[in-house]
């Protein structure tokens, strides 16, 4: 037992610089030096996770996804104006159109999985749109058809003109992706330079999470989480303790 632990790559492992290490509760220390060794000298960074759903990436993640597909059901945005409303903050591809790209028979089955093993915690709970696409074999665009139809001369949604919606829609998203990192810390199962590491190697963020909060008042990020969660009730929006202690005054 002391000499087992887990190895995570990120698809295509060929290119993709990050790799999560995931020790066991018996691993040696030098079994974790030994193997982040190894592991740099293929020319990857490593980052050490303890072994929790998700990792770091895949749980620090999710709140990208399914606060969008939120703010979709309930009619705040349309899919397009959420992709645009991120796309233009500096991420690669909108939450809609990564989830078809990497298929929702992966996606949601992480989210559902990831719900599942944090004892339903209702920050994970899965999207009855996502399924329902998933239940139906409208995969992405590996079946021609997702959020967004890619047949031929489909004709593509196009986002609303609004910037004060498009930053509404970023900030709630964001929120929700650093209160998600704060927690991941606030539980030991990585540092802040190391979920920040994780989400702009692991899945090509502009900006991790906190280095995202360093441009952006805590206290901001706290009262809009606050918000949310007097709209909403429940645990979903309820903000991380590690948040509510760098929002005090020193």
């Amino acid at each position: 037992p002391d000499r087992v632990l887990g190895i995570h790559f990120f698809n295509p492992a060929t290119l993709m610089q990050l790799v999560e290490i995931i020790p066991g509760l018996a691993t040696k220390p030098e079994h974790i030096a030994l193997v982040k060794a190894i592991i740099t000298a293929w020319g990857k960074t490593t980052v050490v996770a303890k072994d929790t759903p998700g990792f770091i990436v895949n749980r620090v993640a999710r709140p990208f996804y399914s606060e969008a597909l939120r703010i979709y059901e309930e009619g705040i945005a349309d899919m397009a104006t959420i992709d645009a409303a991120m796309k233009e903050q500096g991420f690669k591809m909108g939450p809609f159109e990564l989830m078809d790209l990497i298929g929702h028979d992966v996606n949601y089955v992480v989210t559902e999985t990831v719900w599942t093993q944090f004892y339903y915690d209702p920050k994970f709970k899965p999207a009855l749109s996502q399924k329902r696409l998933l239940e139906g074999g409208f995969l992405g665009r590996k079946s021609g058809r997702g959020f967004y139809d890619y047949s031929p001369n489909a004709p593509h949604p196009e986002a609303k003109n609004d910037p004060v919606l498009k930053q509404s829609v970023f900030q709630r998203i964001l929120a929700m992706l650093i209160n998600e990192a704060a927690d991941a810390v606030l539980q030991g199962v990585c540092s802040e330079a190391g979920a920040d590491a994780a989400m702009k190697l692991g899945v090509n963020y502009p900006q991790g999470p906190f280095e995202f909060l360093s441009h952006w008042s805590v206290g901001e990020v706290v009262q809009l989480l606050d918000a949310l969660d007097h709209l909403y009730r429940g645990e979903r929006y309820r903000v991380s303790p590690l948040l509510r202690r760098k929002a005090l005054p020193h």
